[in-house]
């Protein structure tokens, strides 16, 4: 399939211009730390040096994964349908943390295991109910996975030119399980390095999850392109992540980007497609075993560091206020010329004038 093409944020013209306004607000250069570098992206991102946000919103995509048959999960593939509903009646913590950030929260089935009929507030674009056990055979074929993809993408278009900031979520039991093996794969990092306790896994039953991907990566041998790994491994949300993300991309939106399986899905994305990487918010470092593998493969720095692992988009909600002060200081804090404050050039040039002056009464008073 055609994947969407990215325009550039790389304006050197641009970044400067960016940059010395940075640098021309009342602080001390740099002093603001990670808050100017998310200014500068969001301006070269936008391609002005006046960004603003509007329109949050979250996607939370639902999917069931057939490797939960290997026993991977502490927990039974119904919670995914069962967190839906809990999504659906806006009791779980993205629901929470949504609300406090403003954020518009968007529920889709991508392929959750159970027939939910129509509901308000739930998008379905389920592929089927379920993936199939990639420990066995390939989690999706081809066609369903490209149909994931588009639905991601048409998701995004939908959303019309109402909204510039796009947070990423997952529910799906099994899905640090598909994560781990698409990351070992595309990031070249060890199995070891991938696996964690998901839904808190014993140290046994980690090692166990380890062994069914081991087994499961040498069974698929052939899987190497990221759309092959992708359609392997991985699970119809997050293949849908994939689709929309590089929609989103090309639309010239903000990327939040939430823990270990939403980085997976950007993963497969920058395979495809590198530069969005320059679209991207990377939220938090999940306490995921192996997120922080993966984000130091895709040179990363995460803004939140809260010991998160339950998904749902929930660091995208947390870190959205802190994008929103990067635009706002940009946008409403005084320089240095409107609030006649001295600049540091400045305030060099005065002290020099005047010490000349200092040791000539100095002298006068010491003859």
């Amino acid at each position: 399939m055609e994947v969407p093409f990215l325009p550039s944020t790389r304006d050197a013209a641009l970044s400067q211009a960016l940059i010395a306004a940075i640098d021309n607000k009342t602080k001390p250069r740099g002093s603001l730390g990670m808050l100017e570098s998310l200014a500068l992206q969001a301006g070269l991102v936008q391609g002005t040096t006046s960004p603003r946000l509007h329109g949050a919103s979250m996607l939370v995509f639902a999917g069931d994964h057939g490797v939960v048959e290997e026993g991977v999960s502490a927990y039974p593939q119904s919670v995914t349908w069962q967190m839906v509903e809990n999504f659906l009646a806006g009791g779980a913590a993205i629901n929470v943390f949504a609300r406090q950030s403003g954020m518009a929260l968007h529920i889709i089935d991508a392929g959750v295991n159970h027939d939910f009929g129509k509901r308000d507030g739930l998008i379905s674009r389920k592929v089927g109910p379920g993936t199939r056990n990639f420990a066995q055979q390939p989690a999706m074929t081809a066609g369903e996975c490209e149909t994931a993809l588009r639905h991601g993408m048409a998701l995004v278009a939908d959303l019309g030119a109402n909204a510039n900031v796009l947070g990423f979520g997952e529910m799906g039991i099994g899905n640090t399980t598909a994560a781990a093996a698409i990351i070992h794969k595309l990031a070249d990092t060890p199995i070891a390095d991938c696996i964690g306790a998901g839904t808190g896994l014993s140290a046994d039953a980690i090692l166990h999850k380890g062994r069914v991907i081991e087994m499961a990566v040498a069974h698929h041998s052939h899987a190497t392109a990221p759309l092959d790994v992708l359609a392997t491994f991985g699970g119809f949300e997050i293949a849908m992540m994939v689709g929309a993300m590089l929609k989103a991309a090309e639309r010239r939106m903000m990327l939040l980007i939430d823990g270990f399986i939403v980085t997976s899905a950007l993963l497969v994305a920058a395979r495809l497609q590198p530069s969005i990487l320059d679209y991207c918010v990377f939220c938090h470092c999940s306490n995921e075993h192996g997120h922080r593998h993966v984000l130091k493969k895709l040179h990363a720095t995460p803004i939140l560091q809260l010991d998160l692992r339950l998904g749902e988009g929930t660091g995208c909600a947390l870190a959205l206020p802190i994008l929103q002060a990067a635009v706002n200081f940009l946008s409403q804090m005084a320089t240095f010329d409107s609030a006649q404050v001295c600049t540091k050039s400045e305030s060099s040039v005065q002290a020099n004038a005047i010490l000349p002056a200092s040791r000539g009464q100095q002298d006068s008073h010491h003859g």
